[in-house]
Order: structure tokens, then sequence, then C-alpha cells
């Protein structure tokens, strides 16, 4: 039986005080940093000290304070914060794969990692297969001598797919492979790296942030791993640049220490959307219904009091039928029609045209992303079942219902 892990504890247990005695970490309004004598920089400039800050775009203390919560929310040894969460994603896959080097990812994922791997490594000449990540045979099909990554998400971008993180370790450690997660539909609810994962990155932007006011990503792993990633010679993070804004930084900190209530809230009202939906014989995805095909397995490796997630998706017949229905909603005050997710106000878009837009259409064909898809990021509304009123009345003036 799977240990029981409380993320939030984790986070709440650390105790990070402000020098000057307030309650939250001060702000560290600050680009570069004094050194009292000269052999100290030049040490820290070599990677041989600790606890020294030589320049933001390496570390910060703000920056750091936020490192180390995601670290103890992860499990993980240490983290790096980024301005994006496509930063965090794009900097960890070029510090492990150069040239040669051959990347097996799902099919299922979010456009933007989509877009990186089919369209910008190829001028690295890294060489990427995609698969269905639920198939673990695939997976182990298209494993190489050169291949150096398995990449994946815990609960893939659009069709919620969810990826046996497990399994896919073992098969990543036996034949010495990185498996890397992207957890950003699932911050608390799964620990990737409690499960077997080397790399977990976020966009932070989301749930993670959850007001929509800023976008950053993180990367947590390993403490070597981080150190390879800053260093000033050859870290790709480093030299990179996608450094997080200090005051940034601090207020997804705060935002941090809500994130259980929050996650919890999402992931009751998509319950109840999904069920209600379900019920007028509409086809639903979430992985909290029991008819998922993977929802067995996300009961398996899940810490249960956080639910099933905030994210569902409905099938509607075509795309234009989804953009009357999205109209009608945002008409309708359910939420927003528009894209990201995690926000406190529900969000939905027609993914093949929005956020999966960079799949071509023959292969969102073939990967079950169907032009109808509507995907809905539930808010934090606090009576739901309102929301849910709205939506039938819709369907009824469609006529879908």
């Amino acid at each position: 039986m799977k240990e029981t892990f409380d993320p939030a504890t984790r986070i709440q247990d650390m105790l990070q005080f402000d020098e000057y005695g307030g309650v939250n970490p001060a702000i560290t309004d600050s680009s570069t940093f004094t050194f009292l004598d000269p052999e100290t920089m030049t040490e820290t400039f070599l990677g041989h000290t600790e606890g020294c800050f030589l320049y933001s775009r390496h570390w910060n203390p703000s920056n750091k304070c936020l490192a180390d919560a995601l670290a103890a929310m992860e499990n993980t040894e240490s983290a790096w914060v980024t301005a994006s969460g496509m930063s965090a994603i794009t900097c960890s896959i070029l510090q492990i794969c150069s040239t040669g080097d051959h990347i097996i990812t799902s099919v299922t994922t979010y456009g933007g990692t989509f877009a990186f791997l089919k369209n910008y490594l190829p001028k690295f000449q890294i060489d990427v297969s995609f698969v269905d990540i639920t198939d673990l045979d695939s997976v182990v099909k298209e494993i190489r001598p050169n291949t150096k990554l398995i990449y994946t998400e815990s609960i893939t971008n659009p069709l919620l797919q969810v990826s046996d993180i497990s399994s896919l370790s073992s098969i990543a450690r036996k034949h010495g492979i990185i498996l890397m997660v992207d957890n950003t539909f699932s911050p608390m609810m799964i620990s990737p790296a409690r499960l077997g994962a080397d790399i977990v990155v976020y966009s932070m932007t989301k749930f993670i942030n959850g007001k929509n006011d800023c976008v950053a990503g993180a990367i947590c792993g390993t403490e070597e791993f981080i150190n390879i990633l800053s260093n000033v010679n050859d870290g790709t993070a480093m030299l990179l640049g996608p450094v997080l804004d200090p005051l940034r930084s601090s207020a997804i900190l705060k935002n941090l220490h809500t994130l259980h209530v929050r996650m919890k809230q999402h992931s009751s009202n998509a319950m109840l959307v999904a069920t209600e939906l379900r019920k007028l014989g509409l086809t639903v995805r979430y992985p909290g219904l029991p008819d998922h095909p993977q929802h067995d397995l996300l009961n398996s490796m899940f810490n249960k009091e956080y639910g099933y997630g905030g994210m569902v998706a409905l099938e509607m017949n075509s795309s234009g039928l989804a953009n009357e229905f999205m109209r009608m909603l945002q008409m309708e005050g359910v939420g927003y029609l528009a894209v990201s997710l995690g926000y406190f106000k529900t969000l939905f878009s027609n993914s093949g045209k929005s956020t999966s837009s960079e799949v071509p259409q023959d292969l969102q064909r073939k990967m079950g992303l169907n032009e109808g898809l509507v995907r809905f990021s539930i808010g934090l509304d606090n009576h739901i079942e309102r929301s849910v009123a709205k939506m039938k009345e819709c369907l009824e003036k469609l006529h879908v219902i």
C-alpha cells in the first residue's frame, strides 16, 4: 500500500523567516549582490561556495524561498523557478539532450510542448518518437540505444489520460533513461517524484499560482541536476536566462500556501460537473468517473484527499456547436472563454482550435482529439450547482439534450 504523503503539510512545516521578523520572506529587489572579499566572489563563480548569492539570473533569495517550498511539496532534493512553464520544459530537455539523442514522449500533450518537440528540436538533430503513453508496450518498442528521455504529463492535455508514472519509471531505469513529468494539471494530487519521476516540471501560471496574473514555471529534481542547470559555464537555465522576477516569486510563494484548499475545491466542483453532464448522456472525460480508462490507475497513485483534479473535457458534435455553447456559457456568467487553467473562475476553450492547434488536424483525429472537444478548467464556485444548472439550460437551448 502506498505510504501516506501530504505535500501541503510539508510546505506548512517549513520555517522561512524574514531577516527582520516578517511573517513573509522579504522581496529581494536586487539584481546583483555584494561580497566581503574578492576571493569569495571568485569561488562563487567557480561554484565552490554555499549560500552566496551572485546575480539574480543565477539565484536570488526570493526565488530560493519559492524553490525550497516547491521541492518540499514535490519531495525532491531541490528546485529551480523560471519565467514560464515552457522555459522550465525547454531548459530541462536541452540540459539533458544533445545532438543525436532521442526522446520518447506522449503524443497527447500541451500544444506548445508538442511544437517544441516536433518543430524546434530537429534543428539540433534530436529525434522524437510520439506514442500513446498509456500503451506501455509502445513506449518500450521505441527505446533506442540513444534514447535519453521519456517525457509525459501526469494527466495529459487535453484528453485527460493518466500516465502510469511508476511503470514508466521502471522502464526508464531499466534502460538508463531519464523520466520527466509535467505535473501542471495535478499539483498535490499526484506526486511524480515519489512515483519514480526523475524531474518534475510545472507551469506555475496555472493551479500553483491560481490567479492568472503572472507567467512562471518550475523544475524539481535532484540537487545535482539543479546545480547543473544553474552552472555559470554550461547550465542551460543560467545561460538562456529565463529568470523569474522576485516580486512575482514572492507572490506565488504566498499563493502556494493556499493551493491545498483550492485543489480540493477545484476537484469537488469538477466531480459534480462531470457527474451531472454524464447523467445527461453526454460524452465526458474526467479521471474521477469510474468509467474513465485510467480511473483505477489514478486511484492507486494519487493523494486521495485532493481529489481527481479540476479539468473536465466535454465532447460536442462539432467545433461550431462547441463555439456556440461556449459563447452562451460566457454570456450566462458560468465562466470565461479563455485559454489557460487553474483560475478561480471556470475557463473553457475548444482545444483543437486553441491550446492544441499546433498539433496537425489529422494527428488530432488519430489521437482521439475531436473537433468539438471543450476543455473546462472548473473554478472555485461556492455554489457549483448553480453553474451546472446554467450549463444544462444552454445545452437545452442548443438541443443537445
